[in-house]
This record gives structure tokens, sequence and C-alpha cells, in this order.
């Protein structure tokens, strides 16, 4: 599915039930994202091979980001989530689905909007970011 800046790949049909395209646009809008985004979903096992390749992490993770902004080779960003990942999570922090998909989605446009989660500041302020952005167009 692809609707202007944002294009989804997932085998996964809840994942196409669940998020509304115009969320992600207006969030890549609001962000200042000048490159389009893809979307992949794929299973835990495919994102962990992934990110022992790409950055020799030997553990799961729910995102990986691929920023590309400055890269004029390249003509979208990418950011790849493990459905499983965030299926699992949703229950663990005991939030909806849909608000936990929204979140990770958010979590991977601010980094290519410049926001990093590598110090326990910066984690904070990412949380931060990714709590405004689902109060501005996910509220219930």
């Amino acid at each position: 599915m692809y609707l202007n800046n944002i294009e989804i790949q997932s085998p996964f049909s809840e994942v196409l039930e669940l998020i509304r395209m115009e969320h992600l646009l207006s969030a890549h809008k609001t962000l200042g994202i000048k490159k389009p985004v893809i979307f992949y979903f794929v299973l835990d096992e495919e994102l962990l091979e992934l990110n022992r390749q790409t950055l020799q992490h030997d553990y799961y993770t729910d995102i990986i980001t691929f920023d590309y902004e400055n890269d004029k080779d390249i003509e979208e960003n990418e950011v790849v989530i493990s459905w499983d990942r965030v299926r699992e999570n949703s229950e663990t922090f005991k939030v909806h689905l849909k608000q936990e998909l929204y979140r990770v989605c958010f979590h991977g446009l601010l980094h290519l909007a410049g926001f990093m989660d590598k110090t326990e500041q910066e984690e904070k302020e990412m949380r931060e970011q990714e709590n405004i952005l689902l109060d501005l167009y996910c509220s219930t």
C-alpha cells in the first residue's frame, strides 16, 4: 500500500487494517522528512537476522531505521518493523495493538527527523516525541 511519501509492505493483513496512512503522512510532513519512507513489516527472525547483518547486534528488536535522507543515490528511507515485537509489546505494556503499531512507526519517523535514543536523556526525549505524535494523530 502506498500513499504519497509513505509506503507499507506487509504480509500481515492486520497491519493494513489498523493503520491509517494519513496519520503517517501527516507525521512525515510535520517532522520535515524530505524523502519517502517504506515501512516493511517482518517476523522476529527476519529482523534478528537483519540486526546481525547490518548492525552486528545479536538480539531481537522491534525496529531498525535506515536513514538515507542525505544519500543522493537512494531515493527512499526504510523502516523495518517486527510485527511479532509490536504484538508482544502491546501485551507486555498493556496498550492497544493499534497504539503500539503507531508508536513504533512514529519512532522510525523520529529517527529520520534526527532524534536519537542512545542515551537515557535521548530515550526520554524520543518517548516524549512519540507521545506528542500519538496525541496529535491517534487520540481515540
